[in-house]
């Protein structure tokens, strides 16, 4: 067999091994690494590189390397979920750098940090001033957690007071001009639902890039063609308009009227639709 082939035999192999080998430690290895994670992922690639390359080797004690390397973290992991100490022992504990709007410098200088590195990890946050902090944590994956101080924090729906509905998952009903049945289900609706939509819409199913239906059950899309100018969802808008009206009609009905009691109850029941108007209006605004 030719060298070149024989390299290529070599790395199809590994590279298997490998993405079987990754799969098995779990996602949570390519968002995380510890220190340990970190040592294991060099140490395999290592092996691999030099298993692949170096022909005058045996493939299986690669191969069995890299087992070891694959099993010891999988084990690892596993006992993580269950001991904490293990945990805090593979993984590391985070390290406060700012309480109580204070910068811990005995921290700093433990994890080897300037001050000009933690203004960095800051403005990655986007806070720009120091003094604006209540608490920061470097957590063990080296990503900087920041806690503002109540009064630099956004305003929220319950800082003031308000009722927001539950949002849920927006559903992507057409990919690559391809209906998924399943995300469509998942949204509570049907194939006759999304055909009616896309006709009021004027567009074609086979033009349709990309499609999703959002909480309030509105479709969205986006064509192939970017010249084709598609209306905004029109659900929503309309409803408050018919609200509007409906309460206007009231009004009206309250000053045609000349008896006293159909009076007051046109009255009263147009200003409890006005108050549902003026709670709704935030949400039904596109």
């Amino acid at each position: 067999m030719p060298e070149w082939l024989h390299v290529a035999f070599r790395a199809i192999i590994f590279l298997i091994i490998l993405f079987f080998i990754t799969k098995a430690l779990g996602k949570k290895q390519l968002t995380q690494i510890s220190f340990f994670e970190y040592v294991t992922g060099i140490t395999i690639g290592s092996i691999a590189g030099e298993v692949i390359m170096g022909l005058d080797g045996s493939i299986w004690n690669g191969i069995v390397g890299m087992l070891i390397y694959g099993i010891i973290p999988f084990g690892i992991g596993v006992l993580s979920l269950k001991s904490k100490k293990v945990r805090d022992y593979v993984d590391g504990k985070g390290t406060i750098f700012i309480k109580d709007g204070k910068v811990m410098e005995d921290n700093l200088k433990k994890e080897r940090y300037s001050a000009d590195e933690l203004l960095e990890l800051l403005r990655k946050k986007d806070v720009f001033q120091m003094a604006d902090v209540e608490f920061a944590l470097l957590e063990p994956t080296g990503d900087l957690s920041v806690l503002l101080k109540k009064e630099n924090r956004p305003i929220t729906a319950k800082d003031l007071g308000l009722i927001t509905p539950n949002e849920k998952e927006t559903q992507t009903v057409i990919m690559d001009g391809k209906v998924l049945n399943e995300a469509l289900s998942t949204a509570g609706r049907n194939r006759g639902w999304l055909e009616t939509e896309l006709d009021k819409l004027g567009v074609s199913l086979e033009n349709v890039f990309l499609a999703q239906i959002d909480t309030y059950g509105q479709l969205t899309v986006d064509l192939f063609d970017d010249k084709i100018q598609v209306a905004s969802p029109q659900q929503k808008p309309l409803l408050l308009a018919m609200m509007k009206k409906c309460q206007a009609d009231l009004e009206l009905f309250c000053l045609a009227t000349e008896a006293e009691e159909a009076k007051e109850m046109y009255h009263r029941n147009s200003l409890r639709l006005e108050q549902v108007i003026n709670k709704l209006t935030p949400y039904l605004k596109n």
